[in-house]
């Protein structure tokens, strides 16, 4: 039995967003272990050698992707590097659980940025969701005593700006999966999130003399299951799944995705890692995900052009 393409899409948008859920966990684990740098280089380094044994695109497909290098390094910049670094310094100030919370503002960054740069128009229903969706983060923020113990200040401010920086890549991942193969472009992405990460923490070790300090994580079993889960499964796989998504699919349609991450990643914060969230927490996340499910449910507006060759 075959399914459609756009089926195959929306599986790919859920087990996507279900594995990006419980990555919080396992990146607040990892950091019991190593400082953030360090355990980026060595997630990135997991996912390197993962792609390069299952899904290495072949020596004359890289030749020819050399071409586009260019145009993937903007994409890079967001994600991995900047999405995955403010991620993980973020987590050192804030629980995984409220992490989730505001990683959840991503769909409604990627509706501000499309309009912006894809000249796409928003309903009002669509206004007014984004409207509930920031209020949301605003009670997360704003409610007294919330940095005092689980997220400080700079942990949701550091998050905020991770889910500014993936909204970013999702709508310009949009307009590359129309000319590269989801596979090829996940590898390129890998390349560069290998290089970038360990070649800082390399220097850095290099400069203070503590090189023997940057393999002495490796030797925790429990760092070990961390860096599979969140170089292989984190990111070589829902790299994959996510671009193949947004070869198919609008990149606002696959960013509501991110209300189901949010779901996982509280339930697995507060069930594992026995995280406490006050009322406020509860409340925006409804929030939240409401104002997100709401903006992408609702229609867009139309650009005249294109709704008169639709009614014609």
């Amino acid at each position: 039995m075959k399914f459609p393409i756009q089926q195959k899409a929306i599986l790919a948008a859920v087990i996507n967003a279900i594995i990006i859920g419980f990555s919080f966990i396992f990146v607040k684990h990892s950091l019991s272990f190593a400082d953030p740098l360090d355990s980026l280089a060595h997630r990135f380094t997991f996912s390197f050698i993962a792609a390069t044994l299952f899904a290495f695109p072949g020596w004359s497909q890289l030749k020819a992707m050399r071409k586009q290098a260019f145009a993937v390094i903007p994409l890079a910049l967001l994600n991995p590097s900047l999405f995955f670094a403010l991620q993980a310094f973020g987590l050192q100030h804030a629980s995984s659980a409220i992490a989730g919370i505001v990683q959840a503002t991503v769909p409604v960054f990627t509706m501000i940025l499309a309009a912006v740069f894809l000249k796409e128009r928003a309903s009002t229903v669509q206004l007014l969701c984004t409207l509930l969706s920031v209020s949301g983060v605003i009670l997360v923020f704003a409610v007294p005593g919330v940095g005092a113990s689980s997220a400080s200040f700079l942990g949701i401010t550091l998050i905020l700006l991770s889910a500014l920086a993936l909204a970013g890549y999702t709508t310009i991942a949009r307009k590359l999966t129309q000319t590269l193969r989801p596979k090829d472009l996940t590898y390129m992405m890998i390349l560069f999130g290998f290089i970038v990460f360990n070649l800082i923490a390399l220097v850095k070790h290099g400069a203070a003399g503590t090189i023997g300090t940057y393999f002495m994580p490796l030797r925790k079993p429990g760092f070990i299951v961390d860096m599979a889960y969140l170089g292989v499964l984190s990111f070589l796989v829902t790299s994959f799944l996510s671009n193949f998504a947004l070869s198919v699919l609008e990149a606002s349609k696959v960013s509501v995705f991110a209300g189901l991450s949010t779901v996982v990643t509280i339930a697995g914060g507060v069930l594992l890692l026995h995280e406490q969230l006050g009322w406020y927490h509860w409340v925006g996340a409804i929030m939240i995900v409401s104002g997100v499910t709401g903006v992408n449910l609702a229609k867009k507006k139309l650009p005249p052009a294109q709704k008169s060759a639709e009614t014609s």
